[in-house]
């Protein structure tokens, strides 16, 4: 498998992963991907509605770190070179039958090239189209949503019918046990993860909404975590400005914020990383969607509610401002979806 990233990416293509791993357990299945995103993939792991793990349920084989962002930005540097090699001799060694390219660009497609295998399986149209002409078996894929696409790839390998299953996700026993300090398992009070950032500004519903949603949902005797990634700082910080102490400031690892998301009742974000492990996770969702398209990446697999303008125009250009169709969805349309995922009668 290649696909380095990026964070909500990987979560799409686990489900296609998983369901091959089902159907066929005494397969060696090995991924490469960027390091950064190595937490979601190694380890003993299980899918959020059955029982804890054993030591020996992997998901993944093992995993192949490649540093391609870094590469790219030293592409004829001494290191890139020696670090292409020994990812091309570790490949090669691994003697593969077929690779599966879910990310459909050059780098991932070349990748799989280097590996040697005699299979490189990919869409027909891919994200990248230079990256078709490194494929060997193209697919042309039906399904509406990237996870649908991505089983449809899957399935590929030797003509199974594969469906999108809930996907396996590590367990880190240390992980656990943080969040327990956090949220314990006893406690009566619901807790909801809001997570500000999105990737670019076009996708990022502005901060003074979400303090608002915040604060209401603060008034409606919830707990209110507020996740900040990588850069998410600022967005976070001018949250707490606006309501005060009132809510969980939540800085964590990758393992941790799989610990915690297992524990809320439901996560309010836009199209980024954190929603879309709560669907791998099982937990209701409200998506905040703007110039990304839900019916390709939005929810999938969990209960949820997407609030999108019927104006907003799928385009994936990285403007800094948000989008003007984000623009017209108001707090109170958020507050309203929350209730009713939150309310009694909305669980399964």
């Amino acid at each position: 498998m290649v696909r380095l990233g990026a964070m909500g990416d990987i979560l799409h293509a686990l489900p296609a992963v998983t369901a091959l791993r089902l159907a066929h357990p005494r397969w060696v299945i090995d991924w490469v991907v960027e390091p950064r995103w190595q937490p979601l993939l190694a380890g003993p792991a299980y899918a959020a509605d059955s029982e804890p793990p054993s030591a020996d349920n992997r998901l993944i084989d093992r995993l192949y770190l490649a540093p391609a962002k870094k590469w790219g930005e030293s592409p004829l540097s001494r290191e890139t070179i020696h670090e292409l090699k020994v990812l091309r001799r570790d490949l090669r060694a691994g003697a593969y039958d077929a690779v599966i390219d879910f990310q459909g660009a050059i780098r991932s497609a070349a990748i799989g090239r280097i590996s040697g295998a005699p299979r490189l399986i990919g869409e027909s149209s891919p994200r990248e189209w230079g990256a078709r002409w490194l494929f060997n078996e193209r697919i042309a894929t039906s399904g509406a949503h990237v996870i649908e696409q991505d089983v449809e790839l899957a399935a590929a390998v030797v003509g199974d019918n594969l469906s999108p299953v809930h996907p396996w996700l590590p367990v880190d026993p240390a992980a656990e046990t943080w969040a327990n300090g956090i949220l314990p398992p006893t406690a009566d009070q619901k807790a909801v993860l809001i997570n500000p950032g999105a990737g670019w500004g076009a996708k990022c519903w502005p901060t003074d909404r979400y303090a608002a949603v915040t604060q209401g949902l603060i008034d409606r005797g919830l707990r209110v975590l507020v996740n900040a990634g990588p850069g998410e700082q600022p967005l976070a910080e001018a949250i707490f400005q606006a309501i005060g102490s009132a809510a969980t400031p939540l800085t964590c690892s990758l393992q941790q914020l799989i610990a915690l998301t297992r524990r809320v009742a439901l996560v309010v974000a836009g199209d980024t990383g954190p929603l879309h492990l709560a669907c791998a996770l099982v937990r209701p969702v409200l998506g905040i969607y703007g110039p990304t398209d839900p019916s390709r990446n939005g929810p999938f697999g969990t209960r949820f509610k997407v609030l999108r303008s019927p104006n907003s125009r799928r385009d994936h250009t990285r403007y800094a401002e948000p989008e003007a169709g984000l623009l017209t969805i108001e707090p109170q349309d958020v507050l309203h979806a929350a209730d009713q995922l939150l309310a009694p009668e909305a669980a399964p």
